[in-house]
């Protein structure tokens, strides 16, 4: 993955730029704290000639001491490219011990079945093996019946919902329209466990609070 290097340079500046053109963080649908790297590196707002640098930056400064709660690490500032080589096995993985043909067998008989055995315990031992989790990243926004609801109080009763494979992250208040806010709030579930229609029925349940719950940003991770 390639650097965007020196970010106090101009050089440095015009590869964020070009970077962001067609994107609203630098990685994901999500702001993260590879964003704050990134933020953190420029120092301050690019000039008005690095346009999508500036309304990224704008946009990363509207969440104030809330960035510091973006999921993820923070890592260096790069632009996505081919994913790096596995790392060859270790000497003593499991699949080391399985050896797949057999030693050379004057009974061609013998040497079939027992090729066969391996072969089969070897299959047995790969199924056995857990999968990895998949889990999502989903951004809810949460909208208010009018300008008059406690926003604080929606936050808190929403954050209350715990379910197993549930995890609440960032939250932060966005206009609506006519002096309404509504609020932005980030979570990430895994997805065997948690629907996302079950959580957004659970969070309109708040009904003195919530009159609607809509699905901003959804993303893999």
């Amino acid at each position: 993955m390639a650097n965007f290097g020196d970010l106090k340079s101009e050089v440095g500046i015009k590869a964020v730029n070009d970077y962001l053109e067609d994107k609203c963080y630098i990685s994901g649908f999500v702001p993260s704290q590879v964003d704050v790297t990134v933020y953190e590196g420029l120092g301050s707002a690019p000039s008005a000639k690095f346009s999508h640098a500036l309304r990224w930056y704008s946009h990363i400064t509207s969440f104030g001491a809330e960035k510091y709660k973006f999921p993820g690490q923070k890592g260096p500032a790069v632009k996505a490219s081919a994913p790096a080589p596995p790392p060859p096995a270790a000497a003593d993985d499991d699949d080391d011990d399985v050896d797949l043909f057999g030693s050379d067998s004057e009974d061609d008989a013998e040497a079939d079945r027992v090729r066969e055995e391996r072969l089969a315990a070897y299959a047995a031992k790969k199924a056995a093996k857990p999968g990895p989790i998949a889990k999502s990243q989903v951004l809810l926004d949460c909208k208010p019946w009018d300008d008059e609801t406690d926003m604080k109080a929606m936050e808190e009763a929403v954050r209350t919902i715990s379910m197993d494979g549930l995890k609440w992250g960032a939250s932060k208040l966005n206009p609506l329209a006519f002096g309404i806010m509504k609020l932005s709030i980030l979570c990430t579930v895994e997805d065997a466990k948690v629907s996302i229609d079950d959580l957004s029925e659970k969070i309109q349940e708040f009904e003195d609070f919530v009159q609607s719950v809509d699905v901003a940003a959804f993303n893999k991770v």
